[in-house]
């Protein structure tokens, strides 16, 4: 599989985030406002309080030469509106539900993917490069029959929209900082919610190529760049590297914060479309379903009815894959030395799983060294999240904390628990437990007695 291919798999996770919440059915409450994400509005929504923002926009950091060529994929789901009319003689009258014969068909939102490709060659960044986007309207009707005769019909209906990539380039000299923008420029648009959205591009984001050069981290910038992938705008938008491990010619720039290189767990059977899906759980879910809720679904949705179909039909072995990594329980502890077992061990034969082996190390006397410092219980070290950290975890960063214990996974992994200096609940946090984890690349070690810098312990209001 190509990068890209790899990289539509994750946007396509980023682009149907959302689009439909256990139990996948139009009934279900959750289901009746959708689209969280990446929302671009038509002009004037957002200020009237019905719609999103008509604009989205990230910089970028590029080490590609004036000759290089960007191919940039803007990519989101354009709505389409799918009404149920039932015939009445002459004329059709909308209604939420028809049925006929053994069909079900609902009045419902479907979306239809988008995508527009735009090139653009580096040396025309300078001055600045505008390319227009359209994104047609459609209108289609559906006979719905019964026994031959026409009972109703479904219509599907898709507003025009119409939008605008902009691109600028300034020259760092180690790099180029792009800027890249999209606006929705659909005029016209009455007001209304429902209006607005039909004017929108939803769970709108771009994957960028380059044919010569590389993109920049903007996570983890080399220490050259790092002030300037600090001083890059975001608006809604957040560029990560989207290739594999040490690739650098393919970005994602994501409605929803992602670290660099993301990928979809291989375990995985296919799309669940919920917001932080976990999918042994939603699958075991929809297998609990009636056939009455089955079937509500299936109506509900052309991916809502493949969502049940493949919960149905997975085998065994693949939902067993979705509990997790099954290790060999007869499998040596010390699987490079099956016959002869470092000194002071009792036997090489312990599954990993027996007391007697996770007790062999003690966390709270176990330490690490992390910049040549050793660092155990009560070391006092300052937090600077990285790649993997999520938004909560950016919070603290600069934050001073004390080590609570060092522990190592069944993988051979290394955390620290730590407990935040000047957080007012510690002593409680600490006596329940309730540790926050770093890896120890994520920590600076404090001196103790040192001056707390700017970002530990704030200063009291009388200070």
């Amino acid at each position: 599989m190509s990068s890209l291919a790899a990289a539509r798999m994750v946007a396509d996770a980023v682009l149907y985030e959302g689009y439909l919440l256990y139990p996948y059915t139009a009934a279900s409450a959750k289901n009746r406002l959708r689209w969280q994400f990446g929302v671009l509005g038509p002009a004037g929504a957002a200020e009237r309080g019905d719609g999103e923002p008509d604009r989205m926009s990230a910089d970028l950091l590029l080490d590609a030469p004036p000759e290089a060529m960007l191919t940039v994929h803007l990519r989101g789901l354009h709505l389409q509106t799918r009404s149920v009319e039932a015939a009445e003689g002459e004329r059709f009258v909308p209604v939420a539900e028809l049925r006929a014969g053994s069909g079900v068909w609902l009045s419902f939102d479907e979306a239809v993917q988008v995508e527009v490709t735009v090139p653009v060659r580096v040396s025309d960044l300078a001055r600045g490069h505008r390319a227009p986007v359209v994104v047609p309207g459609a209108r289609s009707e559906e006979p719905i029959l019964d026994a031959g005769r026409v009972v109703g019909r479904v219509v599907r209906c898709q507003e025009p929209v119409t939008a605008a990539l902009e691109f600028r380039a300034e020259d760092l000299g180690a790099a180029l900082r792009v800027s890249v923008r999209v606006i929705n420029t659909t005029g016209g648009v009455p007001a209304g919610r429902d209006r607005a959205t039909r004017s929108s591009l939803l769970g709108t984001h771009l994957l960028v190529t380059t044919d010569l050069g590389g993109f920049v981290s903007l996570l983890e910038p080399p220490a050259e760049l790092a002030a300037a992938a600090a001083a890059c705008d975001r608006d809604r938008w957040f560029p990560v590297l989207a290739g594999a491990q040490g690739e650098h010619d393919l970005l994602l720039v994501s409605p929803i914060i992602l670290y660099d290189h993301p990928e979809v767990a291989p375990e995985s059977a296919g799309p669940l479309y919920d917001a932080t899906e976990i999918d042994e759980i939603l699958t075991l879910r929809v297998l609990t379903l009636s056939d009455e809720e089955k079937a509500a679904a299936r109506a509900t949705d052309p991916r809502a009815a493949a969502v049940v179909e493949l919960a149905e039909t997975m085998p065994a072995e693949v939902l067993a894959r979705l509990h997790g990594v099954l290790r060999d329980p007869h499998a040596p502890v010390f699987p490079g030395l099956p016959d002869e077992p470092p000194a002071g061990s009792e036997s090489d034969s312990r599954p990993w799983w027996d007391p007697a082996v996770d007790g062999a190390v003690d966390p709270e006397e176990a330490s690490v060294t992390v910049d040549g410092t050793p660092v155990r219980r009560g070391s006092l070290v300052r937090i600077h999240p990285r790649r993997r950290a999520d938004a909560q975890d950016l919070f603290y960063a600069g934050r001073e904390a004390t080590v609570a214990a060092v522990q190592t996974d069944v993988d051979g992994g290394t955390h620290v628990a730590v407990v935040l200096v000047d957080d007012p609940a510690a002593d409680l946090h600490e006596w329940y437990g309730r540790h926050l984890y770093f890896a120890p690349e994520e920590l600076e070690p404090v001196p103790q007695g040192a001056a707390r810098a700017e970002g530990g312990r704030p200063c009291a209001p009388s200070e």
